[in-house]
């Protein structure tokens, strides 16, 4: 049987083309609040309001006051999106990933499939010059779905037009490829850029 051809290659965002880390957020909420980071870590993961932003189904403002009531924070709005924000990084490997989409748009349309929040989006914009190598952006806050959810995945298909096996995907998240490659996409963990140009030759797409 003849190989797939693949026809687009979809990326995600974070730990791929950029890197982050909560962890220095959480220290830094924790100085205008009476819990430590690993407190505010474990509230922000039971909370509905994270999931809800991410969703774009409430403002910044409103994600904010959430926030602010639930850990009694003494903190302003403006001081809030400094620290929520400032979590982003790009490395030697991030360069690397970024060298090889680049040269990968020469023959394939590229996309982006990414669970974000208007907040770090417009940041990113801003600061990190990585978004324009892509044709298109599937960004969770506007889709109003959350990788793995599978209507996030079946929305990116019925965007870009072709069928699943068309799609070439990787994700930092195992969670996450093994959704998408249950729909039929073909789908990789990211590991660093040497599996990437493994798993890219894999499907036939050579650098």
């Amino acid at each position: 049987m003849p190989q797939q051809v693949i026809k687009v290659i979809l990326f995600d965002l974070g730990n791929v083309l950029v890197d982050f880390d909560y962890k220095k957020a959480l220290e830094r909420i924790a100085y205008f609040c009476d819990q430590s980071p690993a407190q505010i870590k474990a509230f922000l993961k039971q909370s509905p309001s994270i999931l809800a932003f991410e969703k774009g189904q409430i403002s910044p403002e409103e994600f904010f006051c959430q926030l602010k009531t639930g850990l009694n924070l003494k903190l302003g709005y403006q001081s809030f999106i400094s620290i929520w924000n400032e979590v982003f990084t790009l490395n030697v490997k991030n360069r690397a990933v970024y060298h090889i989409l680049n040269t990968l748009r020469q023959n394939y349309r590229t996309a982006l499939l990414s669970n974000t929040n208007i907040l770090h989006y417009q940041y990113l914009q801003t600061n990190f010059p990585v978004f324009g190598i892509f044709d298109e952006q599937f960004l969770s806050f506007k889709i109003g779905a959350v990788k793995p959810e599978e209507l996030i995945y079946q929305k990116v298909v019925d965007a870009l037009g072709v069928v699943p096996a068309d799609i070439f995907y990787t994700d930092d998240r195992a969670e996450f490829v093994d959704c998408a490659s249950h729909l039929g996409i073909q789908g990789f963990v990211f590991s660093g850029e040497k599996q990437l140009i493994k798993d890219l030759s894999s499907c036939g797409i050579n650098i």
